[in-house]
């Protein structure tokens, strides 16, 4: 008798002691509707409220199908992605947030479209941002027009981490170890045929989001540095710019001397350009600096995570 094809749904948690239970009953009601069974890894990223009780009950109630890792402390979404998918064992692997702002309804087309296609990855993407705060929505949009400009590395607008995958691809997404992880570029940058699937913007179930302005500006500045270095020749650039802009200056003052003489100059417009080029070579300085501070990162071969308790040492304590 064939066995059963095993979905696994890596599940990112920080902080979603609201959510858990809610995503789970949810997810059930589509298994139902399946013939594939579920395999679930929750990945606790060093919450601070009680998510680690809730899944400790539940891979208790639940130890058939509902597996967990705990990490030491918060190393973010990126670590607890790789953490989920390097602990997954089914056939495909799906990869969902626990606010249930990805829809699990849309699972079952995942799964019919990647297993009578020829595609290995099904994904998904968001056609609007209503519920968001317009400046939020607006930066988010030039984060894709910007990076789709200036990387080799495609990244589809609205695209979601939500997406089912094939082994194959969740092995080869598995051999990219770097620290510094920008999973939206490695799922484009491994490859494989991809089709992405549309949906409106959904709000939380419950709770709030921890995803703070500034911390979604920091991540998108870590993506471009990821899978671009553009910057980096942004930078040659201002340098080369500002250097003939500098001869040009020089000859026109010669010039202005020996036809008109040496009237004396303003401090204003000295003191102009001093902050200005300043500016100039600080903010090149500072690009420099983002790409060497990443690469010390790699260069020190951290882990990505560092995991403190698992299902199994739940197990251990009964």
């Amino acid at each position: 008798m064939k066995e059963k094809t095993v979905i696994s749904i890596v599940v990112p948690c920080y902080n979603e002691e609201q959510t858990i239970d809610l995503f789970y009953e949810e997810l059930e009601k589509v298994r139902r509707t399946m013939t594939e069974d579920f395999e679930y890894i929750f990945v606790n990223d060093g919450s601070k409220d009680s998510t680690i009780d809730k899944l400790r009950n539940l891979a208790t109630q639940h130890r058939e199908r509902v597996k967990y890792i705990s990490f030491s402390r918060n190393f973010g979404k990126e670590a607890a992605l790789y953490a989920g998918l390097a602990k997954s064992t089914g056939d495909y692997v799906t990869v969902m947030d626990a606010d249930l702002q990805d829809p699990p309804e849309l699972l079952s087309t995942m799964v019919q479209e990647i297993k009578t296609t020829d595609y290995d990855c099904i994904g998904t993407r968001r056609v609007s941002r209503e519920g968001e705060p317009p400046i939020r929505s607006f930066f988010a949009k030039q984060f894709y027009n910007v990076i789709n400009k200036i990387s080799d590395t495609e990244i589809v607008d609205g695209a979601r981490d939500y997406r089912l995958m094939t082994r194959q691809m969740v092995d080869a997404v598995l051999q990219m170890t770097e620290y510094n992880r920008f999973s939206k570029g490695i799922f484009s940058w491994v490859g494989f045929n991809t089709k992405y699937l549309e949906f409106k913007n959904r709000e939380r179930i419950a709770g709030e989001t921890t995803w703070s302005f500034w911390s979604l500006f920091k991540y998108s500045i870590d993506g471009i540095v990821a899978f671009s270095e553009v910057p980096l020749a942004i930078a040659s650039i201002i340098g080369l710019g500002s250097f003939i802009f500098a001869l040009i200056l020089s000859a026109v003052i010669i010039v202005r001397t020996l036809a008109f003489g040496n009237p004396t100059s303003g401090w204003t417009s000295l003191i102009v350009i001093i902050l200005g080029m300043g500016g100039l070579q600080l903010f090149c300085l500072g690009i420099l600096g983002k790409y060497l501070g990443k690469t010390y990162l790699e260069a020190k071969k951290r882990p990505i995570y560092i995991v403190k308790e698992t299902e199994k040492n739940n197990l251990n304590k009964e």
